[in-house]
């Protein structure tokens, strides 16, 4: 498999996206925070997600080429509503990892009828100074130059232990192959989540919702999993699932969490 990446350009806003699976649904995901961009990654994202392929079409969106700081998250969610407005994509199942879900709760609560479906994964409706503090220290790595460390310290916090130490030596080599633009790009995005906050917005969102954690999360742990949580199941249907034992990646670490989704979506 060989996916190709495409670039909107609409003469203001560029961003690269691909899409793969034959299904007459759209179902898009929004990648969370990276330090690496997740086009490099489109054929193990297509093969991770292959379960979906036969019913949906699935996008995967990154962020704007042409950025500049500040970017906030309700502007990431407006690039990323313009693009899907752009290919015609309506009636959508919006899947946001991490940062992805954060903007994937603004779609949701601004655009009520574009959004059948939504799936949150490890993500949060607000960041405190507290959780924004580990954000910082990575912006400092980046700004210090220290791409190793960087990486290290990124992954690290998102994995387990034992999947850190099991790729370490993998994620050194991706270390070395991060540019200065990729590290000037990751502080614009990372900086986006400072006193990022739509809680007040929460009760927009009147689709289904499937919000899944995990209790041993140390970037955004379980209380902002179950804030959200709480806020929702008081204007529309919810289900919760909380994993322990896979970390903040848990949508990348945990074997059965694309089969939990497709069961949700029957």
């Amino acid at each position: 498999m060989s996916i190709k990446i495409n670039c909107y350009d609409d003469g203001n806003l560029k961003m690269k996206w691909f899409c793969f699976g034959s299904g007459d649904k759209p179902f898009v995901i929004i990648p969370g925070l990276s330090v690496k961009s997740v086009m490099e990654s489109a054929d193990a994202i297509a093969e991770a997600n292959s379960l979906f392929a036969e019913k949906y079409t699935i996008y995967l969106f990154d962020r704007r080429e042409n950025v500049s700081a500040p970017y906030t998250i309700a502007e990431m969610a407006e690039d990323t509503v313009t693009v899907m407005k752009g290919l015609g994509l309506s009636d959508i199942t919006l899947f946001g990892a991490s940062q992805g879900g954060s903007i994937s709760l603004v779609i949701a609560s601004a655009y009520p009828d574009m959004v059948s479906r939504l799936i949150l994964g490890s993500t949060s409706a607000h960041i405190t100074p507290e959780y924004y503090s580990r954000f910082a220290k990575w912006v400092e790595l980046a700004r210090a130059g220290n791409k190793t460390e960087l990486y290290l310290t990124f992954c690290n916090e998102i994995y387990p232990e034992e999947v850190y130490e099991q790729y370490k030596d993998y994620f050194i080599d991706i270390a070395s192959t991060i540019t200065q633009d990729e590290l000037d790009r990751f502080i614009i995005f990372a900086q986006s989540l400072k006193g990022f906050d739509i809680t007040g917005k929460l009760s927009c969102i009147k689709c289904p919702v499937l919000i899944i954690g995990a209790y041993d999360d140390t970037v955004l742990d379980t209380d902002m999993t179950m804030e959200i949580a709480e806020k929702l199941e008081e204007t529309t249907d919810i289900k919760l699932f909380v994993y322990n034992g896979y970390g903040h990646a848990v949508f990348d670490t945990a074997p059965d969490f694309k089969q939990r989704i497709a069961k949700w979506l029957e």
